[in-house]
């Protein structure tokens, strides 16, 4: 019996080895692009467009552009290595010649002199190069661009180099721009070397070699990120065979194989499914300007173990061709995220099955559409319906309460966020019908209550045994960002939820904060957690409880996914404050909560 390649699909068995997903999705997803691209074709040959830009005080380091053109054909190379072992033949960078067959380097003088710069500078940087481009007939915004900086600093006698450039990259199918340093030692001759040695002012004493790992494989790295890649870490059985994923730490470990010291970087699946239909790789042109519509169904998430999937019907026009997962655990930005992907079926059915999760850890999971024309969902975007929070217990097992929550209450959620009170008593009914948990249901009660809440009596008036903070009348209340909130978030489909645990109560307190309550010295206990909620794109915060102007408790760095709890006697306390700092690295995406903060006696 002959099974089909969608038969094939549903057949392969949980946990299928790196090769296996290979050789089940890529010829499927190669399908549905072929198809695609094939009726009524636009054609185009897009390349990657160099620009080498130095300050006014300065010359370009020595042979830049022999250089720079020889490291860029290796890393051309390497993506259509990568590719070709995916399964998708050798699709790779364009790059472009000039008439003497050299790489074409488009060169800028900076306007001011190299102390005036910094690794900030990128957005500057690139608009001093903006009128070369457009006078070579380029459109910096519908093009992908890489600005080598002329920002590195080479003591030849001492063998010291250090570089104050900017090093970060963006783009997507449409456009990107990539920020590299370039200097004097940077050649794709010395990547094989493990002597002489140099002092690098970031990576201390390394060979030449490794630091021309480190900085090809960044110039590779942040290309990946001007066309559209995400950060993500190898799975280990992806890690066992392959090595160190290029957009994870892989930019420090390019070309070491040469050196016999590991394996090297790869391009991963997810990736490579990924760059398939990037205009540059395979050439395609058709519907580049058209965005990202892809619409989720009938989701569901069911714990297998010590892994979890995740299923759905997708619909989009293009195409969808895949649909990526990134599992991103708590803490370490989103480096640390592995990946899983699946082709949906011609009904738009899919399957993604999340593992290698980190016990003892919480995580959000992103998924990602990909259409034929290139265009990506968000997985960034923490208010989409594309994001959800696991926790893994230090056994392995997996918690998906708080996922399952938030799709259960999606539709009191809509209701609330367009405060119709009919929708919403409507929702409510739905959701007791459904007999959820009772933390579920708590949830779902309160949050239908702040449609028409009314601040409690203050702390100093409840008459009760508890008072909750989160319904009580401060004194004073002050956030960073927005406005104060109180059983709800200014992302109003997001849950007081933390680690995957779900609260049905919470102030909202965007670093910094500050919210006061006058207690009288009538209240002996204050009880609750705090941390950001599930959803939340990065941030960090310390969170402090004070009483009468002491400090009663102070929390480390909290990053997402984190959740501290604290159980503190406040017995003759007239004023306690609430207060959330921006942990030191700036207050962006710092959406401190307090999770079920309440007073007894």
């Amino acid at each position: 019996m002959k099974l089909t390649l969608a038969a094939l699909l549903l057949a392969l068995p949980l946990h299928a080895s790196p090769q296996d997903e290979i050789a089940a999705q890529v010829p499927a997803a190669k399908a549905i692009l072929d198809a695609w691209q094939a009726k009524d074709p636009v054609r185009a040959e897009k390349k990657v467009h160099i620009v080498y830009w130095t300050p006014a005080d300065r010359e370009p380091a020595p042979h830049y552009r022999e250089r720079l053109g020889t490291i860029m054909e290796n890393i051309r190379d390497f993506y259509a290595k990568e590719m070709k072992g995916l399964g998708f033949g050798p699709m790779s960078i364009r790059l472009d010649y000039a008439d003497d067959g050299k790489m074409k380097v488009h060169v800028v003088k900076g306007r001011q002199p190299y102390a005036k710069y910094e690794v900030q500078s990128g957005g500057p940087i690139r608009n001093e190069c903006l009128a070369t481009l457009r006078d070579a007939g380029i459109d910096p915004e519908k093009e992908t661009i890489v600005i080598f900086c002329n920002m590195s600093n080479w003591d030849a006698g001492k063998a010291i180099i250090s570089q104050n450039s900017p090093y970060y990259a963006s783009g997507s199918n449409r456009q990107g721009t990539a920020w590299q340093v370039d200097s004097p030692i940077l050649n794709l001759d010395s990547l094989a070397k493990k002597e002489p040695r140099v002092k690098d002012g970031q990576y201390g004493d390394i060979s030449i070699g490794r630091y021309n790992s480190i900085f090809i494989g960044g110039i590779a790295h942040e290309l990946g990120h001007a066309l559209g890649l995400p950060h993500n870490e190898a799975r280990p059985d992806e890690e066992a065979i392959w090595g160190t994923a290029l957009m994870g730490s892989g930019n420090r470990r390019y070309g070491e194989e040469l050196r016999g010291e590991g394996k090297g970087s790869f391009l991963t699946l997810a990736h490579g499914l990924k760059l398939a239909s990037h205009p540059i790789f395979c050439g395609s042109v058709k519907g580049i300007d058209r965005p990202a519509n892809a619409v989720l169904k009938d989701v569901s998430l069911a714990a297998e173990g010590k892994a979890f999937t995740y299923s759905a019907t997708v619909t989009a026009d293009p195409p969808p061709y895949a649909v990526l997962g990134y599992m991103d655990t708590e803490g370490g930005d989103d480096y640390d995220a592995t990946t899983c992907s699946a082709v949906p079926d011609a009904s738009g059915k899919f399957t993604l099955e999340a593992t290698a999760l980190k016990p003892g850890k919480a995580g959000v999971f992103r998924v990602v559409v990909m259409q034929a024309n290139g265009a990506a969902s968000s997985f960034a975007n923490a208010s989409t319906p594309f994001t959800y929070p696991y926790l893994v217990a230090k056994d392995g097992t997996v918690d998906l309460s708080a996922s399952q929550a938030r799709k259960q209450l999606a539709p009191l959620i809509e209701a609330v966020a367009k405060h119709d009170m009919a929708a919403t008593a409507s929702a409510l009914a739905a959701v007791d019908a459904a007999k959820p948990t009772a933390a579920v249901l708590e949830a779902a009660k309160v949050r239908a209550a702040t449609l028409s809440a009314t601040p409690a009596p203050s702390a100093v008036e409840e008459a009760g045994s508890v008072c909750r903070l989160s319904e009580a009348k401060p004194a004073s209340a002050k956030v960073g960002w927005g406005r104060p909130a109180y059983n709800i978030l200014p992302e109003s489909d997001l849950l007081f939820s933390c680690g995957s645990r779900l609260f049905a109560r919470g102030i909202y307190a965007h670093a910094p904060a500050v919210h006061t309550w006058q207690l009288g010295g009538k209240w002996k206990t204050l009880r609750g957690s705090a941390g950001l909620p599930d959803g939340n794109d990065g941030g960090s915060c310390v969170f402090v409880v004070k009483a009468d102007g002491k400090e009663l408790w102070r929390t480390k760095k909290t990053e997402s996914g984190t959740l501290r709890s604290f159980d503190l006697k406040v017995e003759g306390v007239n004023s306690l404050e609430l207060v959330v700092e921006d942990a030191g690295d700036g207050k962006s995406s710092d959406w401190g909560c307090w999770f079920d903060p309440e007073l007894s006696r």
